[in-house]
């Protein structure tokens, strides 16, 4: 039975890699995304959603690491003349610090911090990289992105000093992946008035860290204005102006 469930996961994984955008089949070979077949798949179709619908403003995320979600989002974003901006401090990620975050978070940034960490297909953690910012920037030349600050910006630092100089100020699409309980509330809290209409905020981490969870539940208790799209990665769609 465990070989059958393997092989039958294998299956599924093939099917699903099948269904992404080249691009994002491309990304997943470089190893510059940790995320799965099936995360990529929910983000393409969300943002596809939002473009479809012409929702305005620009697309953005918090949480780059390698920069592979970013090279598929700053791609589509151009096609339709979209400003993309990421968000990270391009090296160690900030620890955990809230009590709301748990233990299973606290036990991986141990992990982090003390050097284990394994980067994707053995490659060297993208935390533990030099300049890890300039690889990022090489990445998105490879796939014709220019991060010139035109029609793609990169802002390193934390985010609480950098969104606010980043002049984003209507959002259609952002993408949340930065795991622990604080920053997710801060971009949360940051964005919602940003975020127009039928536009899209998705979760990465809502089943995978109870701090992620945990905020994601505070915002929606005081901002009905969204409503939530379970899934593999969570989709909070704005319906219209707050109550």
């Amino acid at each position: 039975m465990p070989y059958l469930s393997s092989v039958v996961w294998r299956m599924r994984h093939m099917l699903e890699t099948s269904r992404l955008s080249a691009t994002a089949r491309s990304v997943r070979r470089d190893r510059l995304t940790y995320l799965s077949p099936w995360k990529l798949r929910r983000l393409e179709r969300a943002l596809k959603d939002v473009l479809k619908e012409n929702v305005p403003g620009d697309i953005a995320e918090f949480g780059i690491a390698l920069g592979g979600s970013a090279i598929i989002l700053s791609e589509q974003a151009g096609q339709r003349g979209r400003r993309f901006h990421g968000f990270d401090v391009f090296g160690m990620i900030p620890p955990p610090k809230s009590e709301k975050d748990g233990r299973k978070a606290a036990d991986r940034y141990k992990t982090i911090a003390s050097g284990a960490s394994k980067g994707i297909g053995g490659d060297i953690y993208y935390g533990y990289r030099d300049n890890l910012y300039d690889e990022v920037c090489r990445s998105f030349m490879k796939y014709g992105l220019a991060v010139d600050g035109s029609m793609v910006s990169l802002h390193e630092g934390l985010f609480e000093n950098t969104l606010p100089a980043a002049g984003l100020e209507k959002v259609a699409f952002a993408h949340i992946d930065c795991d622990w309980y604080d920053p997710v509330t801060y971009c949360l809290n940051s964005l919602a008035d940003r975020i127009s209409p039928r536009g899209i905020i998705l979760i990465d981490d809502y089943h995978d860290y109870g701090g992620c969870r945990t905020a994601t539940d505070e915002f929606l208790q005081v901002r009905p204005d969204f409503a939530f799209e379970d899934g593999t990665n969570v989709i909070l769609r704005r319906t219209g102006l707050n109550a």
